[in-house]
């Protein structure tokens, strides 16, 4: 009898004292929580991350409020993230504790003939960190992710959470192919916006025009050197063929995504140019199919990016920190956030970026 009680009494200890983390769990849709979680362990070829920040996606306000359906009560959410090296699970190579990491979190298969094209981001078995509701993710302070999904990050640690975002805007522009010399006109000035403008001037674009209704944004957006329209007191259209002093602009981007954007943007589009659609406000569309017909326009998808567009996207932000520090509007602890998720879900946007801070354990 002894023997048991002892055994019992072992296993209780083993439990109270297993480590423990601070994770934002969505509770119900319109409520996330502050919870403690199991530390999870890396198996093979898997790291844990020690997450240092996370930043607060569209996506993820829409998930909190229930409205794109891409979330479940109880997950742990988060995909725009850097963290350090914490563990290493086994045969994981190239890779030291303590290392900053930005973490791509598209998990594809690897094998199939877009994975072996360098296109991960549209494998047919795709997963992503933060969204698939089976993955605890990083508005914790710990994640587990496959190594080969980390890439090492050597500037201000806290610029990392913005290679994610910055990856999505740059591949909307790699989509348009936009090319130098070439007017770009964006429409939304939210962080993803944000992101394609300057993922455009990067690329080369002669002018790029970004069409936003919030003033904050607009004075963001001006900060960062690019031409920005009000929708509500400048005829967008008329702006952009007097810049363009043509019927359009050859890349128009839609960061938006709603039937009133998408018809803008398509009239936007000088003949034989390209309209990419990122933004996801809406699952379905309207769409003026003459005018993309009759004028040669093209209509192009855009998700998120390639495992070599995420790496030179964490490159280029290495490279230009002044530009980072304005794209964030505000830090806030794991203990603010329920607050925060809660704010931003009765639409109040910030103009920039909201990280949650977790390097403070």
């Amino acid at each position: 009898m002894f023997h048991i009680r002892n055994e019992t009494l072992l296993t209780e200890m083993v439990v109270t004292s297993a480590p423990t983390m601070r994770a934002l769990v969505l509770e119900q849709f319109g409520r996330m929580v502050l919870a403690d979680r199991p530390v999870p362990m890396p198996g093979l070829g898997e790291v844990l991350v020690r997450v240092l920040a996370t930043g607060i996606c569209g996506s993820d306000v829409h998930g909190f409020t229930g409205e794109n359906g891409r979330r479940t009560p109880g997950q742990v959410m988060g995909h725009e993230t850097v963290g350090a090296v914490a563990s290493l699970g086994r045969e994981v190579d190239g890779l030291r504790v303590g290392d900053v990491v930005v973490v791509n979190p598209t998990l594809s298969c690897g094998l199939c003939s877009r994975c072996r094209q360098g296109k991960t981001h549209i494998c047919a078995t795709r997963k992503v960190i933060g969204v698939d509701p089976t993955i605890s993710s990083a508005f914790a302070d710990y994640f587990v992710a496959p190594a080969s999904n980390l890439v090492p990050f050597r500037a201000e640690p806290l610029h990392g959470a913005l290679v994610e975002p910055l990856a999505v805007g740059f591949h909307a522009a790699s989509r348009g192919e936009v090319a130098g010399g070439e007017h770009v006109l964006v429409l939304g000035g939210g962080p993803i916006g944000q992101a394609a403008a300057l993922a455009s001037r990067r690329l080369g674009a002669a002018s790029v025009t970004v069409s936003e209704p919030m003033a904050a944004r607009r004075a963001l957006l001006t900060d960062l050197g690019l031409r920005v329209l009000d929708p509500a007191l400048q005829d967008v259209l008329a702006e952009v063929r007097a810049v363009t002093r043509s019927a359009g602009a050859e890349v128009v981007i839609d960061a938006v995504g709603s039937a009133e954007t998408l018809g803008t943007a398509v009239s936007a589009t000088a003949p034989g140019g390209r309209c990419v659609l990122v933004g996801m406000a809406a699952p379905r569309l309207d769409l003026d199919a003459f005018a993309v017909s009759t004028s040669d326009r093209s209509i192009i998808g855009a998700f998120c990016y390639s495992t070599e567009e995420f790496s030179s996207t964490a490159l280029w932000v290495e490279d230009n920190p002044r530009l980072l520090n304005m794209l964030i509007s505000e830090r806030v602890s794991p203990e603010q956030a329920p607050e925060i998720f809660t704010t931003l879900g009765a639409g109040e946007s910030p103009a920039g970026k909201v990280l949650v801070d977790f390097s403070r354990q």
